[in-house]
């Protein structure tokens, strides 16, 4: 199947299975950003980020959420 053939399907769907498909694709793209993330923080590609907002943290320049 194409790109093209996909959307084609995807914009014949009903509401309800449009908002199905919605729901499952939103979560399919967390699953794939989570995965990168957990690569990155493997490969160390995180340090230098975490190191400096621990070191704000250190000096109060961070708020609670």
């Amino acid at each position: 199947m194409t790109l093209s053939e996909l959307e084609d399907q995807v914009a014949k769907l009903p509401p309800e299975q449009f908002d199905q498909f919605r729901r499952w694709f939103h979560e399919f793209e967390n699953r794939i950003w989570d995965h990168e993330i957990e690569l990155d923080v493997a490969s160390g590609k995180m340090d230098d980020l975490a190191e400096e907002a621990i070191a704000a943290h250190g000096v109060k320049l961070t708020k609670p959420l």
